[in-house]
């Protein structure tokens, strides 16, 4: 497969545009991307699923007079994962390659659709992370029997974030909190203004979001990524310690692990620098999707390599559109 950059695949996809003859079953951004998502499948041997938020392309869509959770991984997911699934048919037993790039999202509707993947594929899944996958997107990754990424890949840590709040800084708040009190109660006024505004119980849903974060990663370390290895319980703990805790290294829920960092705190990587030719096809691939996102109103792709596609479009209202 010869290598294009970015710059080649846009010129790929107005080409397609501009033929006289073109009939437009599908628009070129389509096209370009499912044949290059075809071509990355026949040479794994595996079936592919593309999972693409175009959060970095559309940041004016929390702002849409729509939910920022259409970016985001969320319940509405599973339908898509369903569809691109069934889209594989008996091919099922190929395994499945998946590709991440994603801010992360709702927890719980991170769990079940790692379930459902498990469920399908018997375990048999590797993740690719051609740019970006943070939060929930790491833990997806983690659930994997290794994770691909380059030198330009980023995952993150896998603190819970409940209603906008980081879960660790609550519970360091709250900690503060008491820690000045007893030293002096003159504060105790002030301390009450501002951990009033956390709604009854939420410190106690911050810390169940912590274990659930922690179980959740650590269950699939020890039974897939590290299956069989005598000491996949001490990996496992070493990991999920590394990716769920707001430590010297992490410190924001937001910083990037790259791929020295993910090797170093024992993650099974794969560098896709090892082999130029898949390298190449996974960046063709990633290419495409960013186009898509900067060349059309589509925010979230759910895709496979047989063309079955799931997209979630950016409805914005002209009052905040950009001129």
């Amino acid at each position: 497969m010869p290598k294009k950059n970015s710059g080649d695949i846009l010129q790929e996809i107005y080409g397609i545009q501009a033929q006289k003859n073109f009939v437009q079953a599908q628009s070129p951004f389509d096209a370009v991307r499912r044949k290059y998502l075809a071509e990355l499948a026949k040479m794994r041997g595996r079936n592919i699923l593309a999972y693409y938020s175009g959060w970095l392309q559309k940041p004016e869509a929390a702002h849409a007079n729509q939910s920022s959770a259409n970016i985001s991984i969320n319940d509405g997911d599973m339908n898509a994962f369903m569809a691109v699934i069934h889209g594989m048919g008996k091919e099922r037993n190929k395994g499945l390659d998946i590709l991440l790039h994603t801010p992360g999202g709702d927890m719980s509707a991170t769990e079940a659709l790692i379930n459902y993947l498990h469920e399908m594929f018997e375990g048999n899944i590797e993740a690719f992370v051609p740019q970006i996958a943070m939060s929930a997107g790491t833990m997806i990754a983690c659930s994997c029997k290794k994770i691909h990424m380059g030198k330009q890949s980023s995952i993150g840590p896998i603190d819970p974030q409940l209603g906008g709040f980081p879960a660790y800084g609550v519970i360091k708040e709250f900690e503060d909190a008491l820690d000045a009190i007893k030293k002096d109660p003159y504060y105790k006024a002030l301390w009450q203004m501002i951990i009033g505004r956390y709604p009854p119980t939420f410190l106690g849903e911050c810390r169940n979001a912590i274990s659930l974060a922690n179980n959740i990663v650590t269950k699939r370390l020890e039974t897939v990524m590290f299956k069989g290895e005598p000491d996949a319980c001490e990996k496992a703990k070493k990991i999920v310690a590394s990716l769920n805790e707001h430590n010297q290294e992490n410190m924001t829920h937001s910083r990037h692990i790259d791929v020295n960092k993910a090797e170093q705190i024992g993650l099974k990587i794969e560098r896709l620098e090892t082999s130029q030719e898949l390298q190449d096809a996974v960046l063709m691939v990633h290419h495409c999707f960013m186009h898509t996102f900067a060349g059309t109103n589509c925010l979230k792709i759910v895709e496979n390599d047989k063309g079955t596609a799931l997209l979630t479009e950016l409805h914005v209202p002209p009052s905040l559109r950009k001129n």
